[in-house]
């Protein structure tokens, strides 16, 4: 008899947890290898994950609608046929209310190992905590005399090897994920002396966003006599919160639907948002692909559509302007020398959109195969992690539902983004071949760039779309 664990995986580098959507089987259910067997949301993708072995569905440790963090053990199979199957399911005593302090005993032990020895006491840091969640000190970046102020405070005394804000679960707490700590270092806010709900008291990024969007950073900033500056913006002001009125209906948001809100709001507070608008004629394009459409689709299996040739030149356009294909770290401009660019796919429960990888190196047929490859099994729930993850440029299609125009939200940590409009014929004033004025049927789109101005000048987004407009509007009748 054998039995064989089932983990939340790790969902990408940054990713510390992931909330358990759905089960796809229930206890007693025979298994095969590879087979999906719950769905994941995470703030990267929502995606079915498969059987690690066959076997037969012995215990579901983690309910539907729980977060936990990566690598928790959220089910078991027995992979014997036929051997006795305990359901254990959630709640007070269960498998999953054993899991995690065995998993936050590791991970102190690995803490301990990393800090050595003379870390301090757990029990000062646990009431600095406390202080501050019952609105006590605040856990922005203070002087070292309100940081004493508060260590006597909370009863416990100094010590020598153990200064305030330094002891072994502040450090805990510290070590969060790398999107956390560019939350905090943007908002000036110490990590550990935030209380974590993520295992052995790690705070995790609805911890710290809750703590902005509460209007702590505006309270701790009016108990010390300080305003926010501009590298600690006060949390936006949301005004009073909406009841619901007889006859309404109230539905909380899914998982997903809350971490694209969560990421759209921190796009807009990190970036400096700036949007431009060009008209691009497709008349060119639209005869190429209507008359290389039939042969294509006969020899590829795939269908022919306007956006591997947008893809094609905003990839030959980010060689021309490497800015906006960049990154901002701090004070520093990272230059993606990969094109991996990403494609907005609209589900039925949200927005998704999946990488390109190396679209540079891809013919056009190439990223036509690619492109439908990934909208499909993004809608299908059949994604790997892996391809939502390092996209330099994204590209969003809101025109195929009919709209003109508009001014999309960068998606961090990428400093642009392409929207294309509706792709129809309109009357169009050309000139002759000896100079006379005349109305034509032109075959025509809105496109769109917003952009990150802390590193990109209005003059640089122009002349991207400007060299973009050109290679579609002249794009080379060479076959597919």
């Amino acid at each position: 008899m054998a039995r064989v664990d089932v983990i939340m995986p790790q969902m990408g580098e940054s990713i510390a947890e992931g909330t358990l959507s759905r089960w796809l089987k229930k206890v007693g259910d025979e298994i095969k290898r590879d087979e999906p067997i719950f769905e994941i949301s995470t703030d990267k993708v929502d995606a079915e994950i498969p059987a690690p072995a066959a076997g037969v569905l012995a215990e579901v440790l983690v309910l539907e609608g729980q977060t936990v963090p990566v690598q928790t053990v959220v089910a078991r199979l027995e992979t014997e046929k036929g051997a006795a199957i305990t359901a254990t399911v959630g709640g007070e005593g269960s498998g999953a209310a054993k899991a995690e302090p065995g998993a936050a005993k590791a991970e102190l032990g690995a803490a301990k190992a990393m800090v050595g020895p003379g870390a301090g006491a757990p029990e000062q840091s646990s009431q600095v905590a406390g202080s501050a969640s019952a609105g006590g000190p605040s856990p922005t970046k203070q002087s070292n005399s309100t940081g004493s102020s508060r260590q006597q405070h909370s009863g416990a005394p100094p010590t020598d090897s153990s200064p305030a804000g330094n002891t072994l679960e502040d450090r805990l707490r510290a070590r969060s994920s790398p999107l956390v700590r560019k939350i905090a270092a943007e908002h000036g806010i110490e990590i550990a002396a935030l209380p974590g709900s993520g295992i052995a008291g790690r705070v995790t990024k609805k911890d710290i966003l809750s703590f902005i969007e509460s209007g702590g950073i505006a309270a701790a900033a009016s108990a010390v006599g300080v305003s926010p500056s501009m590298h600690a913006p006060a949390a936006l002001n949301q005004g009073p919160q909406p009841q619901p009125w007889p006859g309404d209906s109230v539905e909380p948001m899914s998982k997903m639907r809350a971490l694209i809100s969560e990421h759209m709001v921190g796009s807009r507070r990190t970036s400096a948002h700036v949007t431009s608008f060009m008209e691009i004629d497709f008349t060119r394009i639209s005869r190429i692909r209507a008359k290389n459409r039939a042969a294509f689709e006969a020899s590829s299996g795939q269908k022919l559509t306007y956006m591997p040739f947008i893809i094609k030149s905003v990839v030959d356009g980010l060689k021309q302007f490497p800015v906006m294909n960049a990154s901002v770290a701090g004070t520093n401009v990272i230059y993606r020398k990969q094109y991996n660019i990403g494609v907005a796919v609209a589900l039925d429960w949200g927005l998704i959109v999946p990488v390109i990888r190396g679209a540079d190196n891809l013919s056009l047929s190439g990223i036509t195969r690619a492109l439908n490859d990934l909208a499909a099994r993004s809608r299908a729930k059949k994604l790997d992690p892996r391809e939502v993850q390092e996209g330099t440029f994204t590209i969003t299609n809101p025109g195929v539902f009919g709209s003109l125009m508009g001014t999309p939200i960068i998606s961090q940590p990428q400093v642009a983004i392409l929207g294309v409009g509706a792709i129809e014929k309109r009357p169009k004033v050309v000139s002759g071949a000896d100079g006379e004025d005349t109305i034509a049927i032109r075959t025509c789109a809105y496109f769109s760039i917003s952009f990150d101005h802390r590193i990109i000048d209005g003059a640089v987004a122009d002349q991207f779309l400007a060299f973009v407009k050109k290679t579609i509007e002249t794009f080379p009748d060479a076959g597919l």
